[in-house]
């Protein structure tokens, strides 16, 4: 399941679900278009974990969640807690990111 999030709520998200994946973003960043449909894959693929795109600008609140001083920033979060985060324009980073949250 991936949603866009339309609102700067996502600390409510974090609190309601057990794990949450993140891609912080933005519409000018040419990484995160490229990494926007590997994350996409990713999400299809992890179907019981919600995975979230947050546009960094637009969502100041939401992006203090995680340390997002570079983008595509990727956070995992796990019982409202962020467990993990990486800035990375490589799949198989990414990728290890969700299999960390998958076995917690």
């Amino acid at each position: 399941m991936i949603k866009e999030l339309e609102q700067d709520n996502l600390a409510e998200i974090v609190a309601n679900n057990p794990k949450v994946i993140v891609q912080y973003s933005a519409s000018w960043c040419g990484n995160c278009r490229i990494m926007k449909p590997k994350f996409k894959k990713l999400a299809s693929e992890n179907e019981e974990i919600p995975f979230y795109l947050v546009d960094a600008e637009k969502f100041p609140e939401s992006r203090k969640l995680a340390t997002v001083d570079n983008l595509p920033t990727f956070a995992s979060f796990h019982q409202g807690n962020k467990v993990n985060q990486v800035q990375t324009n490589k799949f198989e980073v990414l990728q290890d990111l969700v299999n960390d949250v998958l076995k917690n």
